[in-house]
């Protein structure tokens, strides 16, 4: 993991995260079936960060520029209602999330992974890539993460985040059996 000196600091003050889809929480593959439907294949251990990021006061967005019925699916079986597909321009997206959600670019993140995402990357506080990631996100990006978009990298970045904030050893506390149980 590549970390920058002030990427803690920055992930201390998060209090939104936001995800691109294809790429960060894909592999950036798209199945399309011969019906025409979109499939994309998500890594439960990544929507697993996700809910812990939630469990700790967290809130979660995604902003994609593609849109896909399972993206939906996929995001209301997490319980995340700020879920915006078919953006084409993520920075006004994101600018105005913020000022609906009362927040500054300071208090929120973003994870992304190709080109598209850098402005919005930009804008925020924290900002995260896989370690697949486009050179230039990778170059312009907080941390980038070990892992590959949709195999853990947003895991990675939640846990990350948790840990800044340090929160982590308390969203593990609840899986962990009690000394001399």
């Amino acid at each position: 993991m590549k970390v920058q000196d002030t990427a803690r600091d920055r992930a201390s003050r998060i209090k939104l995260m936001v995800f691109d889809v294809d790429g960060v929480l894909t592999d950036a593959s798209l199945y399309i079936t011969d019906a025409g439907d979109e499939i994309k294949v998500f890594n439960t251990r990544d929507g697993h960060g996700m809910r812990m990021l939630q469990n700790a006061g967290i809130r979660l967005a995604i902003i994609t520029g593609r849109r896909a019925r399972c993206v939906e699916v996929r995001m209301q079986n997490l319980n995340i209602d700020l879920v915006y597909q078919g953006v084409s321009n993520k920075l006004e997206c994101l600018r105005t999330l913020l000022a609906e959600q009362g927040l500054t670019p300071e208090e929120a993140g973003f994870m992304g992974d190709d080109v598209i995402d850098l402005q919005a990357m930009a804008l925020c506080g924290f900002s995260a890539a896989p370690e697949d990631a486009h050179r230039l996100v990778a170059q312009q990006a907080t941390l980038v993460v070990d892992r590959p978009g949709g195999r853990g990298a947003a895991r990675e970045v939640c846990e990350f985040i948790l840990e800044a904030q340090g929160k982590l050893d308390e969203s593990f506390s609840g899986y962990l059996l009690a000394t001399g149980q």
